[in-house]
């Protein structure tokens, strides 16, 4: 059992040169780069409070999870244990159930789930014996990872066919964008290594984790904009950016022109 705590018992072992710059520290700048997710999260909590309160609380636990992701990302980029990885990609698998089972159009729900409750408690069901199974057989993480994300970027694209908002489709392209350079990043760290590492440069896993967060900061914004435009349309949901909107550059969030009392007169 001690095994799976012990430095390097991961099969997986990224491009970045091992102790090169601490004794303590397997991979530095993949360990390093993993505070992006102590900076962006607090951030994000803070702008989407209004619309979480408005909605449901629960919005939070995304980015709660996603401190998370943060702290066990640089646990095991810190020792590359086997214990480092499965609590590095189960996290990511729990940002993606909660986010799946708050978000998913209820409009797109199968026909034998009748209202979110019980699709948050199949897709619960599902997290919980993934996250048991993973430590027999690591690999159901990459099985259920590839559903939940295959079926949101379905969602998304239904919804997109019926937006004319300007700013809105701005945010889906530059969400694609971030997605795209960022997943670049991983497959060619990844896969690419020997040809990074003549060029001296095996930075790229810690360049995806600094891309992966601003780009799940504009994905998620996305996603919650069409559920507020449909689960609570009397707030008046727009996409705003911080810390300056007129920029149209930062982190996006939800801004409410609406409110409760709004939808008690209409």
């Amino acid at each position: 059992m001690a095994g799976v705590f012990s430095y390097e018992s991961s099969d997986v072992d990224w491009c970045e040169d091992n102790y090169r710059h601490s004794e303590n520290v397997v991979e530095y700048f993949n360990t390093m780069s993993s505070f992006i997710f102590f900076v962006i999260s607090p951030i994000m909590l803070y702008l989407l409070h209004p619309y979480a309160k408005e909605r449901n609380l629960a919005v939070h636990l995304v980015w709660l999870m996603m401190i998370f992701v943060g702290l066990f990302s640089m646990y095991f980029h810190m020792t590359l244990s086997f214990m480092g990885q499965m609590l590095d990609e189960l996290s990511i698998v729990w940002v993606l159930a909660i986010g799946y089972a708050l978000w998913f159009p209820r409009r797109l729900f199968p026909s034998f789930i009748k209202d979110r409750n019980s699709f948050s408690k199949m897709v619960l069901a599902v997290t919980v014996v993934t996250t048991l199974s993973s430590f027999v057989k690591p690999t159901a993480n990459a099985y259920v990872l590839n559903v939940f994300g295959v079926h949101t970027l379905y969602s998304m694209c239904v919804e997109m066919r019926c937006c004319n908002d300007q700013r809105v489709l701005r945010l889906a392209k530059v969400s694609i964008g971030l997605w795209v350079l960022a997943i670049s990043c991983w497959i060619s760290d990844k896969f690419g290594c020997s040809f990074w590492q003549k060029l001296n440069f095996c930075y790229l896993h810690g360049i995806w984790h600094i891309l992966i967060v601003v780009a799940t900061a504009h994905g998620s914004t996305l996603i919650a904009y069409f559920d507020a435009s449909v689960e609570i349309p009397y707030s008046l949901p727009g996409i705003q950016y911080w810390p300056k909107d007129s920029w149209g550059l930062g982190l996006p969030y939800i801004a409410l022109k609406g409110s409760t009392k709004t939808s008690k007169t209409c």
